[in-house]
């Protein structure tokens, strides 16, 4: 097999030698002289003038943001008065890696993070006589996805070769599901609290047309100026194709739409890895028209988007190019653009190809794809819980707000909720209860919630690290949280424990809170009503505000002046009433 990639991999480099040498001068006068735009090729530019690529990455930003709000002078801005006579109207293509140990259509295996070219059989590199043997187990993730999007599995399917040329794909042919996909008629509801688009209301539900099986080409690794390498590890990964029906009508909605997707893949364990790692990339079909039109325009298609934030920009660069187009009296050509990082319009890649181009047919080395309703069944049967039923739960068991269930749901591919699930039972066992009651199971959940997510994520954030559920034990985070519960330590206290724990201290909580003397030592009540009046004599505007226009934000103030002269010794809700006692806010 090494003789194999070595024998290729020179053929490749002979036919670029062969390229970069022949009419050598005229090929490189057309080259510079081209309107071709780099950026096809390079996510990111050298910049001229050597300015850091974190400055240039956050100016870049910034430009495409005022470019999408029509507050920036750009060959593609478009004032909002212009945009609210055209609709858009966008259909996804989602393409996902599943979470198969073989390849579709051979017994190589799938690991993509080995050294190139060593994990491919004889069919991945199209050598002569080597035929597809289809491997059943991939079929089985992809089932999980489809049932996960509401769609109805097809119980006979077929393969269809797609022709095209491309050095990433040896056949010449990619193995799809064109005409007969395992699976159709499904669809997706987002609500508002996915982060729609206000213009779509509370929820929308986006029809899924069909999810198809089909093969991954080689990954092309590119070495500028004009050379590229390829890594056959790829070729024949099992992936599934999500398309979309045209149900999309901003570019909000459509981004939460690819994320909403992306986290039910997750949660069904069908795929290998999201956006952020490769595993999932997204083409976008746009296309505008008058607001009195019937029929849709024409539409463009933008390809390979990898980031959640990638599908919004680009939907909005391609939908005021178009609207411009048009506006200035041109036409919109069927055509495939790119987008690239930092951009703030779209580029022309080449003209869209059809049926016809891609010379579509049936795969005579392939039988169908037979899916039994009795395997449906059990697949269904083996479903997790959908994160939104998750969220739901915690909304109403736990007393969560719908977005700090979203984000625990979301995060860290469901170890961030794994986490809260364990300081829960460890606290509940650390109190001695075997069984709560409702409103204590709420909350509960809310003061876990906001350790898990808030304080905890704080400490990440800061360190730059990723999660890891042995960084601070759940046991010491639940009884840290009891500690504090019981009034034997105070909030700030509390929070010096967690970082104390997080940046690496062994030793037990109470080994350190004893060591360092970190228990409360409670004050008197006569200590707690002279600390609070010596500070608000010396604020007697504060306190006017307070007391004659309501203004009663400012309390806050008052309570962490008190906490921070306290030294750990003041409980933020006994200074707290004790401030509002002596200002005559209390009933």
């Amino acid at each position: 097999m090494l003789i194999v990639s070595f024998r290729y991999a020179t053929r490749t480099n002979c036919l670029g030698r062969f390229l970069r040498c022949h009419h050598h001068e005229a090929w490189r006068a057309s080259w510079t002289n081209s309107s071709f735009d780099a950026r096809r090729l390079l996510q990111t530019q050298a910049s001229a003038d050597n300015i850091p690529i974190r400055k240039q990455l956050k100016f870049e930003a910034k430009q495409r943001k005022d470019v999408a709000r029509g507050t920036a002078p750009s060959e593609f801005a478009i004032d909002h008065a212009k945009l609210a006579t055209w609709e858009l109207t966008v259909g996804l293509e989602i393409h996902a890696q599943l979470n198969t140990e073989r390849k579709l259509f051979s017994d190589a295996s799938t690991s993509a993070s080995e050294q190139p070219n060593n994990h491919v059989a004889l069919f991945d590199f199209a050598l002569p006589g080597a035929q597809p043997r289809f491997q059943k187990g991939t079929v089985l993730p992809a089932i999980r996805a489809a049932l996960a999007l509401g769609c109805q599995i097809q119980n006979r399917s077929q393969f269809d070769r797609k022709h095209y040329f491309y050095a990433d794909q040896p056949a010449g042919y990619q193995i799809t599901q064109y005409y007969q996909p395992f699976a159709t008629s499904g669809e997706i509801v987002l609500n508002d609290f996915d982060g729609i688009a206000a213009e779509d209301g509370k929820s929308v539900g986006i029809g899924i047309q069909q999810v198809q099986l089909e093969q991954d080409t080689a990954k092309t690794v590119l070495q500028p100026p004009f050379e590229a390498m390829l890594d056959f590890n790829r070729v024949s990964h099992p992936l599934i194709e999500i398309i979309t029906l045209p149900h999309l009508h901003q570019a909000q909605t459509a981004a939460a739409c690819v994320k909403k997707i992306q986290a039910l893949l997750q949660a069904v364990n069908a795929v290998t890895a999201g956006m952020e790692l490769g595993g999932l990339r997204v083409d976008v079909n746009v296309s505008v028209r008058r607001r009195n039109q019937n029929s849709l325009g024409q539409r463009t298609e933008i390809k390979n988007l990898s980031s959640i934030k990638a599908v919004e920009d680009a939907i909005i660069a391609e939908r005021n190019r178009q609207i411009l187009v048009l506006e200035s009296g041109g036409t919109i050509e069927g055509e495939t653009r790119g987008w690239t990082l930092g951009a703030s319009d779209t580029v022309k890649l080449r003209g869209k190809e059809g049926e016809v181009d891609y010379r579509y047919m049936p795969d005579p080395d392939l039988g169908p794809l037979l899916i039994s309703n009795e395997l449906v069944a059990k697949v269904a049967e083996t479903l997790p819980q959908f994160p939104d039923q998750i969220a739901e739960e915690l909304v109403e068991c736990h007393g969560l707000t719908i977005k700090d269930a979203k984000t625990l749901v979301e995060l860290d591919g469901g170890m961030r909720l794994d986490y809260f699930d364990v300081v829960r039972s460890e606290l509940v066992a650390l109190e001695g209860n075997s069984t709560i009651n409702a409103t204590e199971e709420k909350e509960w959940g809310v003061i876990i919630a906001n350790w898990v997510l808030h304080e905890m994520g704080g400490l990440l954030s800061t360190s730059e690290t990723a999660f890891s559920a042995d960084r601070v034990p759940a046991k010491d985070l639940a009884f840290i949280i009891l500690m504090l519960s019981m009034e034997r330590i105070t909030g700030r206290t509390a929070k010096q424990l967690l970082a104390k724990k997080f940046h690496g201290d062994t030793r037990d909580i109470e080994t350190i809170i004893r060591n360092e003397n970190l228990e409360l030592v409670h004050l008197s009540e006569e200590e707690y009503v002279s600390m609070a009046r010596e500070l608000l004599d010396g604020h007697p505007v504060m306190v006017a505000q307070i007391k004659d226009k309501g203004q009663i934000g400012k309390l806050g103030f008052f309570t962490g002046q008190m906490m921070r002269k306290g030294e750990g010794k003041v409980v933020a809700q006994r200074a707290e009433a004790t401030l509002k006692k002596l200002l005559g806010l209390t009933n």
